[in-house]
């Protein structure tokens, strides 16, 4: 069955999934547990949940936030 996935879905669920361990491991470093984080951001913590689940489709907007938030980068852009 995993040979029948489209490659792009499989590429779709693996930036999912480096997209929420991005955010575990910023939250992890500044020590926040998942309420806390979700309160700095005026979040419900059942969102942040969505999040860290990696199955989040993640808007420009919220990148923006949590890139602004961490004053890390979230997704590293790179030219091809």
């Amino acid at each position: 069955m995993v040979e029948d996935v489209p490659s792009s879905v499989k590429i779709e669920v693996d930036l999912s999934f480096a997209i929420a361990d991005r955010i575990n491991s910023l939250m992890t470093k500044k020590g926040l547990t998942k309420k806390e984080f979700a309160l700095s951001l005026g979040k419900k913590p059942s969102e942040v949940t969505k999040w860290l689940s990696g199955q989040h489709n993640f808007t420009i907007r919220t990148l923006a936030l949590l890139t602004n938030f961490f004053k890390e980068d979230i997704i590293i852009l790179r030219n091809t």
